[in-house]
C-alpha cells in the first residue's frame, strides 16, 4: 500500500464520525488497485462557504499530496481540543482530496496509469498559441503533457475531482479550491485562472482582495500571487474548465500552489540525479520546513473563506480592486 494512502486512511479512522469519507473511484496500475478518497468536515449546508484542498494530481510531485495530508492531519489532531476550530467548522465546510492520482504516485510518473496528464485532460482549448508539449499535446502518451484522445471522456481521476467540486464547492455562494503542485522556478507561486487565455476572469476583484488580505495577514510571506497566464498558456486545464462551469453570480476562486522546487535543487544539486528529486525535497529537514510553511497558508485560506463577508469587495470597492488588479497583473508585463 502507498504510504500516502495508509496515512490518509489513518486520519480518516482518527477523525471517526466527525468526518465524511468516501471512495470516489478506483484506479489500477501494475495489477494493483488504488482508491481515490475524498474527506469532508464541517457544515454541509450549501449556503455555507467552503474550501477544497487537492493534492497529488501529478504523481511525481509527492510533496503536493504530503502538504494536503499535512493540513488534514493538523485539522484532525485539533478536533479533540480546539474549540475555535469547531466554531469554524460550524460556519463552513472543508473538503480534502489529497491523492487525486494514486496510480501516478505508485508509478512515479506525472501522468496517470494511462499516460494522461490530468491537468491537461479537460475539454478546454487555449484561445492563443501554447508552448510545444508543455501546453498539452495529443501526439502520444509516451510524451509528457499528453491530453488523451480527442473526444474521449475525461480520465476517472479527473472526472472524480470535477464531480466533487461540482457537488461540494460550486453550489455555494463562496468557495475556494487549492491545488498543490511543485516544479516551477525558485519561488512559491499562487496561480489563478485563466490558463487557456490571457484575459482576466470575472472574479478578478475578489482575487486581488484576497492577495491584499494575504499581504496584511502574513506580511513576511514569499508567495508570488499571479494569473497562470503570466507564465504560460495551456490546453485542458481542469480549473479553467470548472471555473467556466461555475455560476458567475457566486464566487468560486481556484488557486494553484506551485511550490518552487528549483530552490531545493539549488540547495542540494545531487537531487538532479533523481526523478523524484527534481520535484520534491529529499532531505528531511527541508521537507519539514516546506510542510510548516504551506500548512500555515492552507489554514489561512480556510479562515479567509470562513470570514469572506468581511473582506470580499462590493460596489465601488469592487471596481477599485479590479482596476488595481489590472494594473498589478495585466497592464504591466514583467
Amino acid at each position: 500500500m502507498l504510504a500516502e494512502i495508509a496515512e490518509l486512511q489513518r486520519l480518516i479512522e482518527q477523525a471517526g464520525m466527525r468526518a465524511e469519507a468516501r471512495v470516489l473511484c478506483e484506479v489500477e496500475a501494475r495489477g494493483e488497485r488504488y482508491p481515490v478518497h475524498a474527506v469532508a468536515l464541517g457544515n454541509p449546508d450549501p449556503a455555507a462557504p467552503a474550501v477544497g484542498y487537492f493534492g497529488g494530481v501529478h504523481g511525481l510531485e509527492r510533496i503536493g499530496a504530503e502538504v494536503v495530508l499535512g493540513y488534514l492531519g493538523n485539522v484532525v489532531a485539533r478536533l479533540a481540543w480546539d474549540t475555535l476550530l469547531h466554531r469554524q467548522l460550524e460556519a463552513m465546510r472543508l473538503v480534502f482530496m489529497p491523492l487525486v492520482n494514486p496510480a501516478g504516485l505508485a508509478l512515479g510518473t506525472r501522468a496517470n496509469a494511462q499516460g494522461v496528464d490530468l491537468m491537461r485532460n479537460a475539454p478546454v482549448e487555449a484561445n492563443e498559441s501554447v508552448p510545444w508539449l508543455i501546453g498539452g499535446q495529443r501526439v502520444s502518451a509516451a510524451l509528457p503533457w499528453y491530453r488523451g484522445e480527442r473526444g474521449a471522456p475525461m480520465q476517472p481521476e479527473a472526472r472524480a475531482l470535477c464531480e466533487l467540486v461540482q457537488r461540494e464547492l460550486l453550489p455555494r455562494p463562496f468557495a475556494i479550491a487549492v491545488d498543490c503542485h511543485s516544479g516551477f522556478g525558485l519561488h512559491d507561486r499562487l496561480w489563478f485562472p485563466f490558463a487557456h487565455t490571457a484575459r482576466p476572469i470575472e472574479h478578478l476583484a475578489e482575487l486581488h482582495a484576497l492577495a491584499e488580505l494575504l499581504d496584511q495577514a502574513q506580511a513576511h510571506h514569499r508567495y508570488v500571487f499571479e494569473p497562470q497566464s503570466r507564465q504560460y498558456l495551456t490546453h485542458g486545464d481542469l480549473w479553467d474548465h470548472l471555473y467556466l462551469a461555475s455560476d458567475p453570480a457566486r464566487v468560486f476562486l481556484p488557486l494553484t500552489l506551485e511550490m518552487g522546487s528549483w530552490l531545493w535543487v539549488k540547495k542540494n544539486p545531487r537531487q538532479l540525479f533523481s526523478r523524484h528529486g527534481i520535484f520534491n525535497p529529499l532531505i528531511r529537514h527541508r521537507q519539514q520546513r516546506v510542510l510548516r510553511r504551506h500548512v500555515a497558508w492552507l489554514d489561512f485560506i480556510g479562515r479567509a473563506a470562513c470570514g469572506h463577508a468581511g473582506w470580499t469587495p462590493r460596489g465601488d470597492a469592487r471596481i477599485a480592486h479590479r482596476e488595481r488588479a489590472l494594473d498589478r497583473w495585466y497592464r504591466q508585463r514583467p
